[in-house]
């Protein structure tokens, strides 16, 4: 019975860690499950944003872009930049949107966290900050970006993608397979991380002196949140073009 017990403890015991949260969240009841209201809120505002920022620049297209068009269009050149790097030239196409829509996202819910006055809208429990601020979120799109380059070595070699698990030699099988499993957990604790840590470096020195102190720190906070966001975005390209590589 010891040895039946023992993967149920230790499955009661990840179950346990992974109801650890950051301070006090504020929740809505949708059907049978428990959500976090203030990330999807604060979700629904970023792609309102980006949707909205979008729509406006592009809703008079003009052949010579001026203004908002050529800002635009200038992003989605680094976009395509960014993608064609870590890809490839000739698989990098389709996968634009992918990188530019995980790009846009957490660069815009980055600098949401410290550029939008969250703290004036009062919740029951809780408080409004960056989407990426929340565990979940960067889970969420760590799993996305495995789901992506597991679609793409798939779509591109079939069932000869599992192959790449026993290259060079079959020994490093479960370090490959660890492999797979530690690149989401890496990207997702990364940014989470990295968000979590701005947000209360710039939390402290607000309260003694918040006129002052925190005006640098914040710009420091807009800088380091943007290399976040290309770094996840990155990684991503680089990982689904590994994956169609076939190789390490």
């Amino acid at each position: 019975m010891d040895i039946v017990r023992s993967p149920i403890s230790t499955l009661n015991h990840i179950y346990e860690i992974s109801g650890v949260e950051v301070g006090q969240h504020f929740y809505w009841q949708i059907g049978g499950f428990q959500v976090h209201a203030q990330v999807l809120i604060t979700s629904w505002v970023v792609i309102a944003v980006l949707l909205g920022s979008a729509t406006i620049a592009v809703r008079d297209p003009q052949t010579i872009p001026t203004g908002g068009q050529n800002f635009v269009e200038y992003i989605l050149e680094f976009i395509r930049d960014l993608a064609r790097t870590q890809i490839g030239e000739e698989e990098y196409g389709p996968w634009v949107s992918f990188i530019g829509t995980m790009f846009l996202f957490i660069f815009v819910s980055n600098w949401s966290g410290a550029l939008l006055p969250w703290g004036i809208l009062k919740l029951p429990q809780g408080e409004l900050a960056a989407p990426t601020n929340d565990i979940n979120t960067t889970v969420a799109l760590a799993s996305l970006t495995s789901v992506a380059y597991f679609y793409a070595g798939l779509a591109k070699k079939g069932l000869g993608y599992f192959g790449k698990y026993i290259q060079p030699t079959p020994i490093l099988l479960p370090i490959n397979i660890l492999e797979d499993f530690t690149k989401p957990l890496s990207l997702s604790f990364r940014l989470f991380g990295n968000i979590l840590a701005d947000e209360l470096v710039v939390a402290v020195p607000v309260s003694p002196v918040p006129l002052v102190v925190p005006i640098p720190v914040m710009f420091l906070g807009l800088f380091t949140s943007g290399i976040q966001a290309l770094i996840f975005a990155t990684l991503a390209a680089a990982y689904i073009g590994e994956s169609m590589e076939g190789h390490h």
